[in-house]
């Protein structure tokens, strides 16, 4: 008898609980404009061997702990979600730059512009940019060589003078130095 009376209360509550933590933001939302629909450099190619997905709640706690690195702050504050996957390459490189071109295309046809292309012996590195009507909405990196691919995104409002923080929080070694101009849209 007990079963019948807890089991209709529970799934009503189970499926708020559920559509609250899905929208919370301590996730990267796929509704952004800055989402970068990607598939895997290759299945049959790279294990993926991590995969962390930060929303809003997330970054702006995080936020609240750099108290010494205002710029860092701010730009955690001023982002919606940031994904990253690892992949550790196990397979066919030539398999993987061929999945790289088709992932380009697709972020194209999405509305994502190639801002950044280097190509330095084994590693290839591509940037894209999407820019909304408020400016610039999201990034998306994908980094590759004989051993890992990284493919990293980056959702909200960048500003362009951001964008050497977002070059330094995400670590890439021997980034050139950069200069923005800005453009009207």
């Amino acid at each position: 008898m007990r079963d019948k009376i807890v089991t209709p209360a529970v799934v009503p509550v189970l499926i708020l609980v559920a559509f609250a933590l899905s929208s919370c933001g301590i996730t990267a939302s796929r509704a952004n404009e800055g989402y970068a629909n990607l598939d895997s450099p290759g299945y049959a190619e790279t294990d993926r061997s991590m995969s962390l997905s930060l929303g809003k709640t997330a970054l702006r706690f995080a936020a609240r702990f750099l108290d010494d690195d205002p710029e860092t702050q701010a730009l955690l504050r001023s982002l919606d979600g940031v994904r990253i996957r690892t992949y550790v390459v196990n397979g066919d490189t030539g398999n993987i730059a061929h999945n790289f071109e088709r992932m380009g295309n697709r972020l194209d046809e999405d509305g994502w512009d190639p801002v950044m292309l280097v190509h330095e012996g084994d590693e290839l590195v591509q940037m894209f940019a999407r820019h909304s009507s408020s400016g610039l909405c999201g990034l998306t990196i994908v980094s590759a060589d004989d051993e890992e691919v990284v493919v990293v995104n980056i959702m909200g409002k960048i500003q362009p003078d951001q964008f050497g923080d977002v070059m330094v929080a995400l670590d890439v070694e021997d980034a050139p130095a950069v200069q923005v101009a800005s453009v009207d849209y």
